[in-house]
């Protein structure tokens, strides 16, 4: 056996995320790490989407509309916060069903750091999808001083991890 070979046949599959059966409603999952934003990330962002309002990109601009720096394109917010949830709620498979009722609450700027937490609002069998399930999370994005940023909740089928409940 290769060295390579070697190794796949000793390691051990360990799965990533949770499962339908951890998604009890109230259950409170507070994100890992967060992420700050730099200017580099919300230029990039900014640009690669097409999103040509100059508070993202424009510092003088901002500035002159009473802001201290450039804005954070909310999209990008958006996504970067979702993304801090994928691990938690998610990552195990399940395709994404869709978001609702999502508010931007106040401007973030470039060098705010972004955290998350979400609350499992429901959880019920699907009816289509054997092995899944439905969850809608409520999810809280904040900035570096704990203020709430966006507020969204969030549907996925969830996968199941008892072949009982399939």
């Amino acid at each position: 056996m290769t060295d390579v070979a070697d190794l796949k046949a000793r390691a051990t599959l360990w799965p990533k995320g949770n499962r339908f059966e951890d998604m009890t409603p109230g259950r409170v999952f507070d994100h890992h790490w967060g992420r700050t934003i730099t200017d580099g990330d919300n230029a990039t962002f900014t640009t690669s989407t097409l999103s040509f309002c100059p508070l993202y990109f424009n510092q003088p601009y901002a500035r002159s509309l009473g802001h201290p720096t450039t804005l954070v394109n909310p999209m990008l917010v958006f996504n970067t916060v979702f993304g801090i949830t994928v691990e938690d709620l998610s990552e195990g498979g399940g395709p994404f069903l869709g978001v609702d009722e999502c508010d931007f609450l106040v401007p973030v700027y470039v060098g705010d750091t972004l955290t998350a937490r979400s609350t499992v609002q429901s959880a019920r069998d699907s009816k289509g999808q054997p092995g899944f399930g439905i969850v809608t999370w409520h999810t809280e994005g904040f900035n570096q001083h704990g203020t709430r940023v966006i507020d969204f909740k969030r549907t996925n089928l969830v996968r199941k991890s008892r072949p009982e409940d399939q």
